[in-house]
């Protein structure tokens, strides 16, 4: 009988920042070409949630932000059988650093409106980001409290 690997997904952190009408986003080097996503990443050792979506946003496009909700948790598995588990905050804008330098792979933070990330489609980096921004809009909401963490 031929043992089967676990499923390990990738945990993924990202967030759904609105500004007079328009979103925060990224565009990104990926493998495949440049791809249009939200602020997102992978949590780091002692970090919360809500935490690393905090620096996620700050080390891809020089925004500092506060989450405030949890709009969703979501599991997609790429054409590549990866795995992976995003959950997606909504976050206030604190401040803007325009002096920072952005993580290795950003080509460039932007504002769209949700006409131009609909028009983008095609270059998503995943389904999620139409996903989270469309709950966003819907209103979906839970508190931070919603996601219980251990140290």
């Amino acid at each position: 009988m031929t043992e089967v690997a676990p499923l390990r997904p990738a945990l993924t952190v990202a967030t759904v920042v609105e500004r007079e009408g328009r979103f925060l986003c990224v565009e990104e080097v990926t493998r495949d070409g440049v791809r249009l996503n939200q602020p997102a990443g992978h949590l780091e050792p002692s970090e919360t949630l809500p935490q690393a979506a905090a620096r996620e946003t700050l080390e891809e496009t020089g925004w500092r932000i506060v989450p405030t909700a949890l709009v969703g948790i979501y599991r997609w598995e790429s054409s590549d059988a990866a795995t992976f588990v995003r959950f997606a905050f909504a976050g206030d804008i604190r401040a803007h650093d325009a002096a920072r330098t952005l993580d290795a792979g950003i080509v460039r933070a932007l504002w769209l409106s949700y006409e131009e990330i609909v028009a983008r489609r095609s270059e998503h980096r995943s389904p999620l980001v139409l996903r989270c921004l469309d709950d966003y809009r819907a209103g979906r909401r839970w508190p931070l409290h919603f996601v219980t963490e251990f140290a």
